[in-house]
Order: C-alpha cells, then structure tokens, then sequence
C-alpha cells in the first residue's frame, strides 16, 4: 500500500484527447521555432500529426493512474474511520518479573514468553486478548468497506504498473510519446518521494524542455502535461 502520509485530490480526465505528434520536415528544412511555419508557408494546408502509440498508452496510464490515487485517497478515509472505531491490534503483557512489552501477535507473544511454563495463564489471557481485537477489526472493516477498498486499490496499482511497463515498451514516434513517458515515470516516482531530490528536477526540466521546443515545432499538437 502507498505511504498513509500521502495525499492528493485529483480531478477525473478524458480519456482519449487529440493524440499528437511531431510533423516530420525534411532534414534540409533547418529546425527551430518557425520551421512549421516555412514549411507550409504559401498553402492552405496544416499537417495533421500522425498519432503515436506512446501518447495512447499515455492516456490509459494517465487515467488508470488517477483512478489510483483517487483509491488510495478514499482507503485512507476508511482507515481514518477504522481508526476511530479499533483501538488497535496490540495488547500489553506483563510477566512474574515485572517485565512489560507490547504484542502485536501471537507470533510476537511466542517470542516474549518462550517455554516459560509459569506465564502459561498470561499467554492464555493475552492470545483471547489478541483474538477479541482482531475479531472487533474484521467485524468494522467489513462494515465500513474498508477490505473492499483495500482490494481496489491494490488491483488499481497494479494496472498502474503494467501500463507502466507497456509504457516503456513502446516506442515513440513523436515528441509528444517522449514527453508522455517522461510525464509518467516523473508522477509514478516524484509523488512518493521528495520531488526536489535527484533526479526529479532534473526529469521535470526536461519534460519541458521538450514540451516547449514540440509546441514550437506543432503548435496545435497534444503534449502530456501532468503538472506534477
């Protein structure tokens, strides 16, 4: 599951915005920012860009990704929830020596007590202890959908990641497809780390380096902009 420290409001996109593409000129055309400009000035034609396959996978990571973050943002409410309701999976044991220690399970609790026959009737109050709370926490989870949600969220990831990985198999055509795979490995990593450590910024610059000189290139072409 994602850092419980996370969070972020998204708004839900389109799916399916005009794909766009880098006009190719011919390499005797010099490059820069009017070079769309001469190669169509005289004519009443505008190229249309040739759609990218990058830029399609882009638009279903994009959407699989926020559907994703608006899961994680809605488990962490129901945690919240369960928070208030569960006091907590634990409880406190206390041995013939004076010794006290936290469990968490009854795995944990073999570990404190050991062979030690004298704490047989402590064991035996902790482990009902143990059940109780963990009874309590299944009966208000279920009731608030929380294992729903965690499902949800777990299955959202996962499609995230492989739209990810599909992502980075296919090749780019266009500027645009470059800027889509910068966009999504920049908002897969920098939203779960700090964003102005290494190599986020340096990411983050170039994805708008290329989105600056394709905009210049093909003013009315699609340029994945995920702003994060």
């Amino acid at each position: 599951m994602a850092d419980s420290d996370h969070s972020m409001s998204f708004v839900r996109v389109t799916r399916r915005l005009a794909l766009g593409g880098l006009f190719v000129v011919s390499s005797e055309w010099p490059l820069g920012g009017n070079a769309l400009a001469r190669a169509t000035a005289g004519t009443d034609v505008v190229p249309t860009p040739a759609p990218d396959p990058a830029v399609e996978v882009w638009h279903d990571w994009n959407a699989a990704y926020e559907q994703a973050m608006w899961r994680c943002d809605r488990l962490q409410e129901l945690e919240a929830a369960l928070a208030e309701r569960v006091d907590g999976l634990w409880t406190v044991v206390s041995s013939p020596d004076g010794e006290e220690t936290i469990v968490c399970s009854k795995a944990a609790l073999d570990r404190f007590i050991g062979e030690r026959t004298d704490m047989a009737e402590i064991r035996a109050k902790a482990e009902a202890e143990l059940d109780a709370r963990q009874a309590h926490f299944e009966v208000v989870a279920t009731e608030i959908g929380y294992f729903e949600g965690l499902r949800a969220e777990q299955a959202g990831f996962a499609r995230v990641a492989a739209l990810l990985e599909a992502l980075s198999g296919t090749p780019a055509v266009s500027l645009s497809g470059v800027v889509g795979k910068l966009d999504a490995v920049l908002r897969n990593g920098a939203d779960w780390e700090d964003r102005s450590a290494f190599p986020w910024p340096q990411i983050r610059s170039a994805r708008e380096d290329l989105m600056r000189i394709g905009r210049q290139l093909t003013p009315h072409a699609f340029f994945p902009d995920g702003r994060r």
